[in-house]
């Protein structure tokens, strides 16, 4: 398989696995936004409590370049190392959530 194919098949899966069981309340719902063509992919947190406006991204690919770019995690799961269970490669995840100096300092891909 196509490694660019099985990169986005391993985000989607691993963001309907994170979402999975997460049913819309009243105050808000879990949205998947997968964008094949870009290569983006999103969970969002929207709705409402009371009158206070709920729109969380909780967590953010991207692909460029032939890597997974993590560019942001408000959880305490870490995909990468979920990713890497999956068969990524160590290096071909880039932990974009970090600033590009620090990022030869993970043990992750540096883009």
């Amino acid at each position: 398989m196509d490694k660019l194919v099985s990169y986005r098949q391993n985000i989607k899966a691993l963001l309907s696995r994170y979402t999975e069981g997460k049913q819309p309340d009243e105050q808000f719902e879990a949205q998947l936004l997968l964008d094949e063509v870009r290569d983006h992919y999103l969970w969002l947190d929207v709705g409402w409590d009371g009158s206070r406006r709920i729109y969380h991204p909780m967590m953010h690919f991207d692909i460029k370049q032939g890597k997974i770019w993590l560019q942001e995690n408000m959880t305490d799961i870490d995909p990468a190392v979920d990713l890497i269970k999956l068969g990524v490669l160590r290096e071909d995840i880039v932990l974009g959530l970090h600033p590009p100096y620090k990022r030869q300092f993970t043990d992750y891909g540096v883009a």
